[in-house]
């Protein structure tokens, strides 16, 4: 098993958990993807999402803002949508997005689970 398919299997295992993909986001391409809901196509979500880290990332850029982006939340009526930038050089152009349904998800927990996963991402 790949380190991709363990980081994909523990993003999956988070509770509430709906789709998960490890995504480059210079070229918007998924590295790998694994879920468990027919209604989210995480093919679109990686190349949309690839559009929110670098939008964040220009922004910061253009308010000299120096700090790292630890994640992105996005709130919607049923899911939570969480995307977070891999740090380290072995995960660099890297982020994670796990997609959770909000009332089985714990969102705390949830990034607190996120973030230890991505320690241990290695491409």
């Amino acid at each position: 098993m790949t380190n991709i398919d363990v980081v994909l299997k523990d993003m999956m295992a988070i509770d509430g958990a709906s789709g998960a993909a490890l995504v480059d986001y210079n070229s918007g391409m998924a590295l790998g993807m694994l879920g468990s809901s027919k209604s989210l196509d995480l093919q679109v979500a990686s190349a949309g999402n690839t559009e929110v880290v670098r939008a964040k990332m220009r922004t910061m850029e253009q308010l000299n803002i120096k700090d790292d982006i630890e994640d992105i939340l996005i709130t919607l009526t049923g899911q939570y949508h969480i995307i977070r930038p891999v740090s380290g050089r072995k995960g660099k152009g890297l982020f994670l997005y796990l997609a959770l349904d909000r009332n089985r998800a714990n969102l705390a927990l949830a990034r607190h689970q996120l973030k230890r996963i991505e320690e241990i991402v290695e491409v």
